[in-house]
């Protein structure tokens, strides 16, 4: 995952300007939801993935570097992501979570690290 985990890469196929929300998303794995907002801010790209009844309803956060593909004529946000990492990542609560900074420097940690919430790299 890039170093910057807010911005999209540069060959992922999205179109400026295309609502993400609704499309299904891919894990490396398999399918793990819907999406149910997304950003598109340079610097501040994300999208927050409702994961239905897979994880009890939960929705999670995911930064838009870990996007590998978008398929437009399927609808489809592929990630370079697990089911098992995505799994693994808190509960997303918009209304406390978009704006805070320390949340979202955690996530990013996660992501990068593939470590348990709240950083650090898995034991081996």
């Amino acid at each position: 995952m890039a170093e910057n985990v807010w911005n999209y890469g540069q060959a992922f196929g999205h179109l400026v300007g295309t609502d993400l929300t609704g499309w299904r998303v891919e894990a490396t794995d398999g399918h793990i939801g819907k999406v149910d907002k997304h950003s598109a801010e340079v610097g501040d790209a994300y999208l927050v993935v409702d994961t239905g009844v897979w994880i009890f309803g939960k929705e999670v956060l995911i930064p838009a570097s870990a996007v590998t593909r978008i398929d437009l004529e399927e609808e489809a946000v592929h990630l370079d992501l697990t089911k098992e990492r995505i799994k693994d990542a808190p509960e997303f609560h918009s209304d406390k979570h978009l704006a805070d900074r320390q949340y979202r420097e955690e996530i990013a940690v996660h992501y990068r690290t593939g470590g348990p919430f709240g950083g650090g790299p898995n034991p081996a």
